[in-house]
């Protein structure tokens, strides 16, 4: 079927993005209070940058802006501004409180929405509410202040500033005529009773790159000729060429007011300094707002806005056009006929894009989930600028930063230079990549614009970012932290999305993993028994005691899921390298390598097998030689069944060498295969995994359980068991506690909103359904189980698969009362469709509600459910596994 946003994809690689990517929403939503912006002694990001610092200083390393765009580099940016007449500073970013001020870490106090997007960026649509009345900053952080642990979030809704719908609801619309020419949309409807004033503000500016003394050219943005009847502006940079933005007319007829100064900091206002630049960064913010004379009445800058001053009508609404061109001719700025062809086009081309991604058997609630879900990882992908050693360093023309910070966070990452556009977990909450996240978000990716997903798979095996060690970067706020190893896995799920062909792509993946896998067992194999460690591994609070920090009492932590996902990383590159040996004989011998160091861990992990309760768990190796378990009855012990993998016969029929050595290995070295489990089904595929038939029905009938694991809304990080037994151990005289918390953490164990103590996350509820399918395919309908626990229903392992993905699809559509469980009973969501007709993407779920909890925009990993969404079509097209897709 021909798709025009399909052929915009074709030529690309994972080394060469399309020209319709040159642009793109790459600006992130915050940038203060971030690692890269803090060069304090103690490390205390948050402080360093405030948010009431953004408006006044220069970012030293990326921009952030609402509806944001910009190019792939961000030389130059454009997002809009607002201001409601009322609030005492433009609204120019999103606000939210900082780790120390939040009762549950930090949180945006925002309400916006990914409406779309297509995966070029050639259409894009986002929407806002900003209330007409002052923005609560003070009460926000006040009553944060009050409310302790146990307490909700006080959320921006809580405060009445919604109440009769005085609120202003903003939509911006993008849409691309060329990779270089871009109309703009802005749509502006006053939702309250009474008529009201707002200004609006689309606000162009140049990231400051010539304030650190690394000899890079100013640009310069001025006030420039446009078509009859537009106002205009042209912007020159030595690197990225001229660039003109044309303004339309606001609805009084009036052409907007352009107003300039310069994107450098107001050391005036922040350091009290008597240098401080004329026309700084908050300079169209203080004319605005107080009249100064802060922009450059010559209408020249780095900076610059147009500001249309808007009065409409009670539930009436205005529409504004630009159109930002790169080389554009004056009668080429077109916001007219064309311009609304455009908007057309673009957005039909999405809708059949998204068309041909819609499973058959899908209704329109499922459809718009899944399209919304896709624009939120669309909208995620941002410009990531950080060269560590240069931060370590400072720059030239800058103070040098304390020595503190040469033996500090990051200091032995000096090689991570990182300058890509790259899937965050959210614009706000963690405006940066993490590795693990990160692989979510490429399987996601995959099923829209596989050449992206393949890119930044690659991208963490660099030698700008992989460690000398084989280390992958764990995320900005501690590189060296140790994410789950997932990347083989991620790798494995994009190939098949992609067609199953790629070789190229999948060898490159196989020879970094080499190396990543060689850390793993030399750094976190501690006294190399094939039983892993890792620490935390992502799953924060999942223990009494914090898996990253030194035990009470010393002693190793022997861990459940460290050592299930090494055995999961073997199967990954065991059946990488044997598709790679299919086309390059040179790999059949490292895929034995995998084949028998999946039997050591295999053997290894039948330590952590818990024969009573039929449930493996971490336990703790004291210094003097004892060993106790950790019974925690949560995901560390579901995670064995995830090590699976299918051996079709495609896979190793060709491959002599290959099957003498792997029967031999079986039939000689039975002290390593006792676990080793090679089910025969008397067809193919076949199947190798790291529990026997006895051992997976023992641990999913605690998984399937209502009482434990098996919520409404998907599966539960950690047994509900734990509500009425908590887990409670004394170690050296310290009294540490396991509670099962289906909501917000109660607890700063690892610090802010961080809690996998309960909530349903969906990474690994993607991977309990990838791999039920898995089983189900290769034990085939003879292996079943109750479902739930105690009903006396019984189901095959693909109908449990089945089933979880129906129940995380039921937390975004609507119940029989017509509302959507993600919002909860939250005002002002609950009950009005002007605020529930669109998803928010929530980092966690509530273990009883489904309600959306910590951030509220992870756009990354909870897209997956994007893509539970799209398997399904490929699942009722074909049968076959060599063709399905994760998930």
């Amino acid at each position: 079927m021909n798709n025009a946003e399909r052929d915009r994809l074709a030529d690309e690689t994972p080394d060469h993005p399309s020209d319709w990517k040159v642009l793109g929403p790459y600006l992130s939503e915050r940038a203060w209070g971030t690692v890269r912006e803090d060069y304090s002694a103690d490390g205390n990001a948050w402080a360093y940058f405030p948010h009431d610092h953004a408006r006044s200083r220069a970012y030293r390393w990326s921009e952030d802006g609402l509806a944001g765009i910009c190019d792939r580099d961000q030389h130059l940016c454009f997002a809009l501004a607002f201001w409601n007449r009322r609030d005492a500073f433009l609204k120019e970013r999103l606000f939210g409180l900082s780790g120390p001020e939040g009762n549950h870490g930090e949180d945006v106090k925002e309400y916006w929405w990914y409406l779309d997007g297509a995966p070029t960026a050639s259409w894009l649509a986002w929407r806002y509410h900003y209330p007409q009345s002052a923005f609560p900053y003070e009460q926000l952080r006040d009553e944060a202040a009050r409310r302790g642990r146990h307490d909700p979030e006080f959320e921006l809704g809580d405060t009445g500033v919604f109440d009769d719908g005085r609120y202003w609801q903003i939509v911006v619309e993008y849409a691309k005529a060329t990779p270089f020419d871009l109309c703009i949309r802005i749509k502006v409807r006053n939702a309250g009773p009474d008529p009201a004033e707002i200004d609006i503000l689309p606000t162009l500016w140049f990231r400051n790159r010539w304030s650190w003394g690394q000899g890079d050219e100013r640009p310069l943005l001025a006030a420039g000729a446009a078509a009859a009847g537009l106002a205009g502006v042209t912007a020159d940079d030595p690197v990225i060429g001229r660039w003109n933005l044309a303004a339309g007319a606001g609805p009084d007829g009036n052409l907007p007011e352009p107003l300039f100064c310069e994107n450098e900091t107001n050391t005036a206002r922040l350091f009290g300094s008597a240098d401080s630049p004329p026309y700084p960064k908050d300079g169209i913010n203080d004319h605005i707002v107080a009249g100064a004379a802060t922009v450059n009445p010559d209408r020249r800058g780095t900076k610059m806005a147009f500001r249309y001053p808007l009065h409409v009508g009670a539930g009436e609404s205005v529409e504004l056009r630009l159109r930002l061109s790169r080389d554009a001719a004056e009668d080429a700025l077109d916001l007219g006929t064309g311009f609304t062809d455009t908007m057309t086009a673009r957005r039909r081309e999405a809708d059949a894009y998204y068309d041909m991604l819609r499973p058959q058997d899908a209704t329109e609630e499922e459809a718009a989930v899944m399209r919304q879900a896709f624009a939120g990882m669309i909208w995620s992908q941002q410009f990531y600028h950080f060269d560590v050693a240069r931060w370590l360093a400072g720059d030239p023309s800058q103070p040098a930063p304390p020595e503190t910070r040469h033996t500090g966070r990051n200091a032995g990452w000096q090689h991570l230079d990182a300058h890509d556009v790259i899937a965050m977990p959210d614009k706000w909450e963690y405006p940066w990549f993490a590795a693990w996240d990160l692989a979510f978000h490429c399987v996601v990716l995959a099923h829209i614009d596989p050449a992206a997903a393949k890119h930044q798979l690659l991208l963490l095996g660099r030698a700008w970012y992989m460690h000398p060690n084989g280390q992958l970067p764990a995320y900005e706020w501690a590189f060296g932290d140790v994410n789950p190893p997932v990347q083989a896995w991620a790798a494995l799920a994009v190939f098949r999305i992609d067609g199953g062909t790629d070789f190229n792509f999948l060898g490159r993946m196989f020879h970094k993993l080499l190396l990543n896998f060689t850390w793993w067992v030399n750094r976190k194999d501690a006294i190399g028994d094939n039983v892993f460690e890792g620490g935390f591994l992502g799953l924060d609070n999942i223990e009494p005691f914090d898996r990253s920090a030194t035990l009470p009492g010393g002693g190793l932590l022997e861990q459940s899921d460290g050592t299930a996902w090494m055995a999961k990383y073997s199967l990954n590159m065991l059946e990488m390298a044997l598709r790679l040996a299919n086309h390059d004989a040179s790999y059949e011998d490292i895929a034995l390598k995998f084949f028998e160091h999946f039997a050591a861990i295999a053997v290894a992990m039948g330590e952590l097998w818990d024969e009573q309760d039929g449930f493996f768990y971490d336990r703790l190796r004291k210094p003097d030689g004892t060993v106790a378990t950790i019974r925690s009855r949560s995901m560390v012990g579901l995670l064995p069944i995830f090590a699976a993998v299918e051996l079709p016969a495609s896979l190793w029929k060709r491959l002599p060498t290959f099957r003498k050595r792997a029967r031999w290995f079986i039939d000689n070295k039975p002290e390593l295969t006792a676990f080793l489990r090679y089910f025969r089904t008397g067809r193919f595929p076949e199947l190798i995994c790291l529990v026997d038939e006895d051992r997976l029905k023992r641990v999913l009938a605690p998984m399937l359980d209502e009482a434990e694991f098996l919520s409404p809304y998907g599966l539960r990080s950690l047994s509900r068991f734990h509500r009425e037994h908590p887990l409670v151990l004394q170690m050296d005289g310290a009294e540490l506690r396991l509670d099962y918390e289906p909501g917000e953490s109660q607890t700063a164990l690892f610090g802010g909103n961080s809690n996998w103590r309960g909530p349903i996350w969906f990474p690994l509820n993607f991977l309990a359904i990838e791999s039920l399918r898995h089983l189900h395919r290769c034990l085939g309908e003879r292996v079943r189980v109750e479902l739930p626990t105690g009903s006396g229903r019984l189901a095959h392992l693909g109908e449990v698969a089945d089933e979880i993905e129906r129940r995380l699809l039921g937390i975004f559509v609507r119940d029989t009362n017509g509302e959507r469980p993600v919002f909860g009973a939250r005002k002002p969501f609950r009950g009005d469709p002007q605020w529930n007709d669109r998803i928010l993407f929530y980092e966690y779920f509530h273990g009883e509600t489904g309600e959306g909890l910590g951030a509220s925009h992870q756009c990354g990993w909870t897209a997956l459910i994007a893509a539970n969404i799209v398997g399904r079509k490929v699942r009722l097209s074909s049968d076959s596994p060599e063709v399905s897709q994760s998930g």
